[in-house]
Order: structure tokens, then sequence, then C-alpha cells
């Protein structure tokens, strides 16, 4: 097995994008084992409808990443203090849904340190009752990563502030998230250490050397190009992230001064398939007008204040400002 050093990079795209280089294009002659640090991110399974897993009020105001994976799975907050592995290998028809034999070197790893550890359920590694690593699967063309959070140090007011979203408002046939409690291992170290004291331990007891003597395989920058271009057409993309998303229903209902305004819209493939606007608001226009402007407008925020530029929203609502209609479309109200 060979290590694959990430030269320190936090950014979620690249980090992701090094791991799908790696899985599609390195000679599997040899097994991998990568390990990143992303600065505050949510990750998104595969098959996962983006809006529904996100506090998008909260991403906004904290300059949250939102990225989706290749692997599918629940949605999971990474931060500065989150260590994320994936063991990259041949796909040999009886590793696939196999987690046990990924994560043992993990849980071998933490044991060492005096943290009794287990894999629990399908995939999860616990201390006791409480989650600290989540773990997913990706298998194309005879090749498959197995990959995992290790909580070490992570801020948990924002994991769970950032993934709170109320499933009452949006209703949808994407995988969700299963809550559970969580932990950081930090709190069951007998002596402290930092992020990158514990990746070092993790290396040293997976590869049975000092970190420094680790075999890597080192990315040439002919490497780096494709990884870079992988970000860009993937990982950065809008239709990656939202618009993979499954088709949901949103209903957005609140009284202000003007009325009730009651919002319903159909997204698909991250547009606004269909909307209709509901209320005891007094317009001078038809509400029929503003709906037929929505339809098809990327579901994301900037987009739809572009297309509503040079609209006056009071032509339809009265004494209602424009922010505030905004707010409503996006779970802000």
């Amino acid at each position: 097995m060979l290590f694959i050093d990430n030269q320190g990079i936090t950014d979620p795209t690249l980090n992701l994008a090094i791991e799908e280089y790696a899985l599609r294009h390195l000679p599997m002659d040899d097994s991998y084992l990568l390990f990143y640090i992303n600065e505050p991110s949510i990750i998104i399974g595969k098959h996962q409808n983006t809006i529904e897993e996100i506090n998008a009020e909260y991403v906004k105001e904290h300059g949250i990443h939102i990225v989706r994976r290749l692997s599918g799975g629940g949605a999971v907050y990474h931060d500065l203090g989150n260590l994320n592995f994936s063991f990259l290998t041949k796909d040999d028809g009886q590793s696939f849904n196999n987690f046990k034999k990924f994560t043992e070197p993990v849980v071998d790893a933490l044991r060492k340190l005096g943290v009794e550890s287990e894999l629990t359920g399908r995939n999860d590694i616990q201390i006791g009752e409480r989650k600290i690593s989540g773990n997913a699967q990706f298998s194309s063309r005879g090749r498959m990563f197995s990959h995992g959070t290790l909580l070490f140090n992570s801020e948990m007011e924002n994991v769970a502030s950032a993934l709170k979203v109320n499933a009452e408002k949006i209703a949808s046939k994407g995988t969700k998230s299963v809550r559970s409690r969580v932990a950081n291992i930090s709190e069951f170290l007998t002596e402290p250490m930092t992020i990158e004291q514990f990746r070092a331990e993790v290396l040293r007891s997976i590869f049975g050397m000092e970190p420094d003597q680790v075999p890597q395989y080192r990315l040439t920058e002919e490497d780096w190009v494709k990884i870079r271009q992988i970000a860009e057409e993937r990982y950065r993309n809008w239709n990656w992230n939202y618009g993979e998303s499954p088709k949901f229903n949103i209903r957005n209902s609140k009284r202000f001064p003007i009325g009730i305004v009651d919002l319903r819209l159909d997204v698909e493939d991250g547009n606004i398939h269909e909307i209709k606007i509901y209320g005891d608001f007094f317009a001078k226009r038809d509400i029929s007008e503003l709906e037929d402007l929505l339809r098809g407008t990327r579901y994301e925020e900037s987009s739809v204040r572009a297309k509503l530029e040079g609209t006056d929203i009071t032509q339809f609502f009265g004494n209602l400002e424009f922010d505030a209609f905004v707010g409503l479309l996006f779970l802000e109200a």
C-alpha cells in the first residue's frame, strides 16, 4: 500500500478530486491510502437532496462549502478538526460493503491510543454509544474506495447547526441522513495531542513504521493538472452539487403585515419546475406573472435574485420587502 500526500490542502473540492483521480487513473498494482482535512464543509451523499440536508441560512452566513461526493450514505460536516481517510483498491467482488475490512486498521490505531472503539451497525465507528466516524464506499470499473471521517476535535455546535433542517418543509425521495450522538476522539485520549500528531499516530499504526518512512505515491504536476480539472468540472459545479438532487417539493408559508404568503414549489434537476403562490394579500398585478417569471429558474438564491432584478415586488404583495420574499423561497422566513 502507498500513501498519497495531499500536501496539506484543505479545499474539499480538490481533496475529493484527488480521491476520484486516484481511483480512476492510478495503477492498481498497489492499493492507496489518502488522508485529508477539509475547511468547514458539508459533504453530501450521492443520492441525497442537497437542500434537504443543509441549514441554508447558517451555511451562507458562515461560508460553508457544499460539495456532493461520489459515494452514497448521509451528509457529513467536515472542518479542520476532522481527519478523513480513504482506502483505494481493486474491487475484488468481496470488499464492497465489507466496512470491517477498511475500518479495522483505523480501530486498531485508536485502540493503541487507548481509545476503545468498534465498528457498529453497518458503517459507523463508535466509542460506547457515541459516533466518531461514518463510512461510505464507491465502486467503478473494477476499482473502489472506502472512506470515512474521524471526528477528532470538530466544532460540535457547527455540526448540529449546519445540518439542521426543518424536515416538515421539504418532501423528497432523497436518501435522508440519520443523525446520531457524536463525539470527538480527543475527549477520550489520556494525553492531549494535535490533529497533526493524531494523523501521524494513525499513519504509524497502519503502516507499522515511522511516518517519514511510509512508502508514497507522489502526485506529479501532470496528475495535479487533471485533479484541478476534475475539481472544476465536478466538485465546483452547481449542477453536480445541487442539480443532481432528486425531485422535491417545498411549502413555505408566513404571515406578514400585508397578509399570508404561501409558496408551493416543485424542484426538479435543481430548477423550479412549478411554483404556485397563495395567500390573503392584495395584488395590483396578476400573481401568475410572477409565477411564470420564476418557472425554470435555478433554485439558488443568486439565480432567483438575478431573475427578479427590476421586478417591483410591491406590485404583487403590497408593502412586502424584496428580501423577505426571497427569504421565504429559501427557508429563511
